[in-house]
């Protein structure tokens, strides 16, 4: 499939202008940004168009719409460690809160499992259409979910962490004997009497120990941000700062670490003591001490359709609007480490695009048309 999107005003999300170019898409992707020159033409109706929005971090499809306890799929209960989760098993294309999602103009989420456990399990990157997970999928096993503060804490209390301190010491554990497993696998080549037993919840640790994925690491204050920091330089582990919520408080302290920051979910009651220095300045704030920040709703915290106004509002509170329109775009997807298909309007990407009566920063902005694949698959009158 060839056509050309006519009749547009374009954001691109890597250039601050608004340009009005054509778009050709070509086979699901963007082949080109220029003029029409022949085929089939579409009529943009004169919209603002957008690369599709992405989130670097919620819990979409795993919690069920107006299912709050029947159908959580979001901590393992049972457990406080449990890496060998993985997002993909518990996803449901076919709930109400994936809809709402798409048709809101987010088209990429990293979505997955933990907020409460120590490890929670793997994050996939994955698309808001289809029917089938396997075929959503963006990229797989993104990042290895790990928690910090309350969350761990208040699930776990009467299970094996009641502090700080032990949340720590029982993540610098697993990635001890991690360690140490990969060093007897590698010890062992091709000798399989002398590899160690198989270990499910090691082996899911054996990415992050090899630099392969990072540890996606829950923490709302300063001192978890800086707890998780520690131990990901004491392993030699990847790292990204998930909610980050006192994050303007040490501000130029992150961005000399320059660990990829998710910041939020901020429209949201301060509904624990980690959440009291919540404000929508903090992605502003971050942005301008030279950090690379995304914004992100952790639904279904905030819903997923009102990303962009959750943007919104941190640009009312100081962040500049191109900045606060790459936190939703490009940089959650270099977060996800899916920049080379979503995240911005340039050739060779998905054809994943939004139309819109305004900048999607506007809350007044509606979005009338989606395009994932370089197909329609919203089209609002």
């Amino acid at each position: 499939m060839r056509y050309w999107i006519t009749n547009v005003k374009v954001n691109t999300a890597v250039d601050p202008a608004e340009q009005e170019l054509d778009i050709l898409v070509e086979n699901g992707k963007i082949a080109a940004l220029g003029k029409y020159d022949s085929g089939e033409k579409r009529d943009g109706e004169g919209l603002h168009v957008f690369p599709g929005l992405v989130d670097a971090h919620c819990h979409l499809g795993l919690e069920g719409w107006g299912m709050r306890y029947e159908g959580l799929d979001i901590n393992e209960k049972n457990e406080c460690i449990t890496p060998e989760l993985n997002a993909a098993d518990g996803f449901n294309p076919f709930d109400e809160t994936v809809r709402h999602a798409l048709e809101g103009g987010v088209t990429s989420v990293g979505t997955g499992p933990g907020s409460a456990n120590v490890l929670g399990g793997t994050f996939m990157a994955v698309k808001t259409y289809g029917t089938r997970v396997d075929d959503m999928i963006i990229r797989n096993k993104v990042a290895m979910k790990c928690a910090f503060g309350e969350n761990p804490k208040f699930l776990h209390q009467t299970s094996g962490v009641s502090t700080r301190m032990t949340n720590a010491a029982k993540l610098r554990e697993m990635l001890f004997k991690a360690q140490e497993y990969l060093r007897k696998q590698e010890a062992a080549e091709n000798d399989a009497s002398k590899r160690p037993d198989f270990n499910y919840k090691l082996e899911a640790l054996l990415p992050v120990i090899r630099g392969e994925m990072p540890l996606k690491a829950h923490a709302h204050q300063a001192n978890d941000i800086f707890t998780s920091i520690r131990i990901a330089k004491e392993f030699g582990v990847k790292l990204t700062l998930e909610h980050c919520t006192e994050g303007h408080l040490i501000a130029e302290q992150l961005a000399k670490e320059n660990f990829p920051i998710a910041a939020g979910p901020t429209f949201t009651h301060a509904s624990k003591v980690e959440l009291q220095n919540k404000t929508f300045a903090t992605p502003g704030i971050l942005h301008k001490a030279g950090c690379r920040v995304s914004i992100i709703t952790d639904s279904p915290v905030i819903p997923q359709e009102q990303l962009g106004l959750v943007a919104g509002l941190a640009v009312r509170a100081g962040m500049d609007p191109f900045a606060a329109l790459q936190a939703i775009t490009i940089n959650p997807a270099r977060h996800l480490g899916i920049e080379n298909r979503v995240g911005s309007i340039e050739p060779g990407k998905d054809a994943d695009l939004i139309f819109c009566t305004g900048s999607i920063l506007d809350s007044m902005t509606q979005v009338r048309r989606v395009i994932v694949n370089g197909q329609t698959v919203v089209i609002k009158i």
